[in-house]
């Protein structure tokens, strides 16, 4: 998808969610459809499905995952956008993307301002940028030396244009003076085999690579959380390496707007159960993915706050897809 630089407007915010009321009498009264914008076998996907099975028992009704992959985890929330009925027999996850391709659009299909109802925080990512074992580069230092000194023979892929991989790598490349290209990918499994076969040279992903770096058929050169990762304490993060930036693509759960606040409660409560159960606790473990949750009118909050920020740095960096 191309892009071309230029600056935005910031779309106006709205205000937190309402006061919760009492919910409408009976619900749920159907299956809730869980829309997870990812093809199915990834991190995020494998963590919904727990999620959502967990979750279910809480509600009485089961909790169905329906894959949408496709527009970099957007297509989820442009369905509930498109939702008219918001009666809260459908949810879906709201990755950082979400709040990025408003800005990068020249005419939206959503506006994260207006077009959801917050149900809750979950939690992020560890982000990390592997190559394969048998490249030169034994270090972060000796890989971006190399990017650095041939510009534009560095590939990298990533899930997809305006995913927080993507706005990190083009972040990190305008800071160090490094122009490589970036190779959008539907899913983690198509990134992986790519820097596998060497159709990319470096891989910009989530935990997936894990088991391939532990194999030692891919190096991890940096990780981009604040902390190093627990199954990786030799591998620096970013702000060890000089780069100033943790990214960890915080998400929640939404719905379509105009959903009655008892509802939202409902799915709040079931779902905050879900999330603190042991086998979910353990599913994110499995992933290295942090447990942060947060209420509905907190994340409402961190919601506008992060529609902001990103809307900026997609100013910043000039990035508009035509």
């Amino acid at each position: 998808m191309p892009i071309r630089r230029r600056s935005l407007l910031l779309a106006p915010l709205a205000s937190p969610l309402a006061a919760p009321a009492i919910a409408q009498s009976g619900f749920p009264n159907r299956p809730i459809r869980m829309l997870v914008p990812w093809l199915p076998g990834g991190s995020s996907d494998v963590h919904l499905r727990v999620l959502s099975e967990l979750a279910g028992q809480k509600l009485g009704q089961p909790v169905v995952v329906e894959n949408k992959p496709g527009a970099s985890g957007t297509l989820g929330a442009l369905t509930m956008a498109q939702e008219t009925r918001g009666d809260g027999h459908m949810v879906g996850q709201i990755p950082i993307t979400v709040f990025r391709l408003p800005a990068m659009s020249r005419r939206p299909t959503f506006d994260p301002a207006k077009d959801f109802s917050w149900i809750l925080h979950l939690t992020g990512y560890v982000f990390g940028v592997v190559v394969r074992a048998d490249q030169p580069w034994k270090t972060w230092g000796e890989f971006t030396a190399y990017a650095k000194a041939n510009p534009g023979k560095v590939t990298y892929g990533t899930p997809g244009v305006g995913s927080t991989l993507h706005i990190t790598m083009e972040r990190i490349g305008e800071m160090l003076g490094i122009e490589w290209l970036h190779v959008p990918f539907r899913g983690g499994a198509d990134n992986i085999q790519a820097v596998l076969s060497g159709q990319t040279v470096a891989n910009s992903d989530s935990t997936g690579w894990a088991p391939l770096v532990q194999e030692g058929k891919l190096r991890l050169l940096v990780v981009w959380t604040a902390e190093r990762a627990k199954r990786f304490p030799d591998v620096p993060t970013l702000r060890e390496v000089g780069i100033d930036i943790v990214a960890d693509s915080p998400f929640g759960l939404g719905a379509p707007k105009g959903i009655d606040p008892g509802v939202v409660r409902v799915l709040h409560d079931a779902f905050k159960e879900a999330l603190f159960e042991p086998k979910h606790v353990e599913t994110l473990d499995r992933f290295d993915m942090p447990l942060r949750y947060m209420n509905s009118e907190d994340y409402a909050a961190f919601a506008m706050k992060t529609y902001a920020e990103e809307s900026a740095i997609i100013r910043k960096l000039g990035l508009r897809m035509d």
